[in-house]
C-alpha cells in the first residue's frame, strides 16, 4: 500500500519516521499500489500517540502499525535529500564504502508482528540437524552428545542476532558490510556457499522418501527413456519451489508464507510421532548422560559431527540469509531499505540504495534501538530456539529407541529401520515428517543460496556494472533450479551407497568450516566498526569469542583428518593439539593466530569505543 508524501524533511529531529508529519512514507507487504482503508486507517492511528503502549512516549509502534510488518514493511524516503553522515565516532565507520544517510530509527513493533525470518531458519534447520544430522548420532551414541547439541543451538543464537545487528542499524545486508571491510569478503563467502549448498542432497532425498511411502519405485518412460521415478519427483519438486517464487510480488513473502505452513505440519508430525511410539521414555535417559559433558566418543566421525554442530540449526551460508530476511521484512534501518521485487509482475522497483543509514544518537532514538533489539532476539529465541527444543529432542529419541546401534545413513535409518517398527499411523508420521523436512530445508537452501548470492554479486560487482537486483535475483533462482535438475538426473540411484546423504554431509562440513571465519569477521565489524551505543555489549563479545573458538577448533580437526585420507599424513591433528605432526601443528598454529587476533582486535575496538557517544547506555539492555 501506498502513503502520501510527506514535505517535512525525513531524517530531521526527533520524530518518528513512520509519522506523516516527518517522513515520506509507503507503506508494503504485497499489497495494491492504490490507496486503501487500511492505507487511511493506519495515517489517522499515527497522527496520535494515544495508541502507543508507553502512552505516547514516541517509541512503540501502535498495534495498527505494527501490523503493517507482518506482510513486509518498506518507507522510501528521498535519499538524496537526507543529511549525510559525518565521519565521526556517533555514526558507523564507512570503510571503503561511501557516507551512511541520516533518518529516525522506525517505532519498535511488537514481536508477534514481525515473526518470519527465523522462522524460515527453523525451516532450513529441519531437514539438516534436527532430522538427519542428530537422529543418526544419537542413535550411534545415545545423549552422550545431546551436550554438544544445545550448545551448538546457543551458540548459533548468539552469531545469528550478531548477523542481524548490522542491518538493524544501518539497512545494509552483510555482504555489503563485508564488502565494506574487503571487496574480496562477498567472493570467498559465495565460494564457499556454493560448495556447501550447491547439491540438492535434500531434494534427492525428499523424492527418495516419496517414493518409498507411495510405492512409486522403478521406472518411468518419458520421451522414449527410461526415468528412475524418484528423479521426477525430485525433478517436480525444485519445479514447485521455482513456481511459488511467480505467486508474489515480493519474493520474500512467497517463502515465508510456505515455510510458516510447512513447519506446523512437521512440528505437529514429529510431537505425534512421539506420543504414538512412545519413545518419550527415553528422555528419562538425559540426566544420566550428564557426566559426558564436553567429551567426544573415540569412533566419531569428525565430518558428521562437524556438520551436525553446524546444522544444530541452519548453519554456514544459510546463517547469513537472516541479514537479508530482516532487511526484507523490514526490521529496522532496513525499513528503508526497498525489498527484491520480482521482475514479471510488473510492480515498480524498489531500490536497495548502496550505502544504507544511520540514526542520529538522539534519546528517544536510543530507546527505540533498546526496544529494537530485545524485539530481534525475543523473536530469534522463541520462534528458531524454542522451534528446535520442541522437534529435535523429540526425534533423537525415536531414533535411541528404535535403531541405536552403528547406523550411518540418516535416511536410510528412518525408511528402513525405523519406520517398518512403528506401526501403521507411526510410518505415515515418519514418512511425513521426512518429506516435510527435507523439502522445507530444501526450498529453504535455494531461497538462502539465490538471496545471498545475488546480493554477494550485486555488491562486489553487479551496483557498479549497472545490474538490476531483482533481475539478478529471478536469474540466479532460474538457473540453480536447472541447476538442481541437472544434478539429481545425474544420480545412478538413490539407493546405491548413500549418495543423497554423502552429499549432505559434505555440503553440512563445509558449512561448518565457513562459520569460523564468518564469526570472527561479524565480530571483528562489529566491534570496530559500529558506534558504541549500538556495539554488542561485553558478554555477547565473550559469546562470540566462544563461537570463534568453537567452529575454529573443530574445523581444525575435520581439516586435518581430511588431508589424511587425501594421504598427507604429516597434517594429522590431536584433539588434545600436542601429539599432532608436523603439519597439524601448522594448522593449530593458524587457528590460535586467527583466534588471538579475533579476540584481541575486538576487545580493542571496545575499549577505544567506551564513553564517546553520550548517553550510549540509553541503547543498552539485558544480552545488549
Amino acid at each position: 500500500m501506498s502513503m502520501s508524501d510527506g514535505d517535512a524533511d525525513p531524517g530531521a529531529g526527533d520524530g518518528s519516521p513512520s509519522d506523516p508529519s516527518t517522513t515520506e512514507t509507503s507503506a508494503g507487504g504485497d499489497h495494491s499500489a492504490t490507496e486503501t482503508a487500511d492505507t487511511r486507517e493506519w495515517e489517522d492511528a499515527n497522527r496520535s500517540l494515544d495508541d502507543h503502549p508507553t502512552g505516547g512516549d514516541d517509541v512503540y509502534a501502535s498495534e495498527v502499525e505494527g501490523k503493517q510488518y507482518r506482510g513486509t514493511w518498506y518507507l522510501p524516503l528521498r535519499y538524496e535529500d537526507l543529511d549525510e553522515a559525518p565521519e565521526s565516532e556517533e555514526y558507523p565507520d564507512q570503510g571503503t564504502g561511501g557516507s551512511f544517510r541520516v533518518a529516525d530509527l522506525p517505532r519498535v513493533p511488537r514481536v508477534g508482528h514481525v515473526v518470519g525470518p527465523s522462522a524460515i531458519m527453523l525451516g532450513a534447520s529441519l531437514g539438516s540437524g534436527e532430522t538427519l544430522f542428530w537422529p543418526v548420532l544419537t542413535s550411534q551414541f545415545g545423549w552422550t552428545l545431546f551436550w554438544a547439541f544445545l550448545v551448538g543451538i546457543l551458540t548459533q543464537f548468539v552469531i545469528n542476532t550478531e548477523l542481524q545487528r548490522w542491518t538493524l542499524a544501518t539497512g545494509e545486508s552483510i555482504f555489503r558490510a563485508f564488502a565494506r571491510v574487503g571487496t574480496y569478503w562477498p567472493w570467498l563467502f559465495l565460494f564457499g556457499g556454493l560448495i556447501s549448498l550447491g547439491w540438492p542432497g535434500w531434494a534427492a532425498g525428499a523424492a527418495q522418501v516419496a517414493t518409498v511411502g507411495l510405492g512409486f519405485s522403478g521406472t518411468v518412460e518419458v520421451l522414449g527413456f527410461a526415468v528412475s521415478s524418484w528423479k521426477l519427483i525430485a525433478a517436480a519438486l525444485m519445479g514447485v519451489i521455482w513456481l511459488s517464487y511467480q505467486m508474489s510480488s515480493v519474493m520474500y513473502n512467497a517463502v515465508e508464507v510456505f515455510q510458516i505452513g510447512l513447519l506446523f505440519v512437521a512440528i505437529g508430525a514429529a510431537l505425534m510421532l512421539v506420543a504414538v511410539t512412545g519413545s518419550w521414555v527415553e528422555f528419562g535417559s538425559i540426566p544420566d548422560a550428564a557426566g559426558s559433558v564436553g567429551t567426544l566418543p573415540e569412533s566419531l566421525d569428525i565430518a558428521l559431527f562437524l556438520g551436525g554442530l553446524a546444522f544444530a540449526g541452519a548453519g554456514g551460508y544459510l546463517n547469513l540469509s537472516q541479514s537479508l530476511w530482516m532487511r526484507e521484512k523490514g526490521y529496522g534501518m532496513g525499513n528503508y531499505q526497498g525489498r527484491v521485487k520480482n521482475p514479471l509482475r510488473g510492480d515498480d522497483p524498489e531500490p536497495i540504495e548502496r550505502d544504507g543509514f544511520t540514526f542520529r544518537p538522539t534519546v528517544t532514538n536510543l530507546r527505540r534501538w533498546r526496544g529494537w533489539w530485545k524485539v530481534v532476539q525475543l523473536e530469534h529465541l522463541l520462534t528458531f530456539v524454542v522451534g528446535l527444543l520442541l522437534v529435535a529432542p523429540a526425534l533423537m529419541s525415536v531414533a535411541i529407541h528404535y535403531s541405536p546401534g552403528e547406523t550411518t545413513d540418516a535416511i536410510q535409518m528412518w525408511l528402513g529401520g525405523i519406520a517398518p517398527m512403528v506401526g501403521p499411523v507411526g510410518t505415515f508420521l515418519v514418512f511425513a515428517i521426512l518429506f516435510v523436512a527435507l523439502f522445507t530445508t530444501e526450498y529453504a537452501i535455494v531461497e538462502s543460496f539465490v538471496r545471498n548470492s545475488a546480493d554477494a554479486l550485486y555488491e562486489s560487482f553487479g551496483r557498479e556494472a549497472g545490474w538490476d537486483l531483482p533481475k539478478l535475483f529471478w536469474r540466479l533462482l532460474t538457473a540453480f533450479c536447472l541447476w538442481g535438475l541437472i544434478i539429481i538426473f545425474a544420480f545412478t540411484s538413490p539407493f546405491e551407497g548413500r549418495e543423497p546423504f554423502f552429499f549432505l554431509v559434505v555440503g553440512a562440513a563445509m558449512s561448518g568450516i565457513m562459520m569460523w571465519p564468518y564469526t570472527a569477521l561479524v565480530l571483528v565489524m562489529n566491534t570496530t566498526r559500529l558506534p558504541e551505543h549500538v556495539q554488542p555489549g561485553w558478554a555477547r563479545v565473550a559469546a562470540m569469542w566462544w563461537a570463534s573458538g568453537f567452529y575454529g577448533y573443530f574445523s581444525v580437526l575435520l581439516m586435518g583428518t581430511t588431508l589424511v585420507e587425501l594421504g598427507f599424513p604429516v597434517f594429522d591433528t590431536a584433539p588434545t593439539i600436542l601429539g599432532s605432526n608436523p603439519g597439524g601443528y601448522v594448522l593449530w598454529v593458524g587457528f590460535l593466530l586467527v583466534q588471538g587476533y579475533t579476540v584481541g582486535r575486538s576487545a580493542v575496538g571496545k575499549h577505544q569505543s567506551s564513553n564517546t557517544v553520550p548517553g550510549a547506555d540509553e541503547a543498552k539492555g539485558r544480552f545488549s
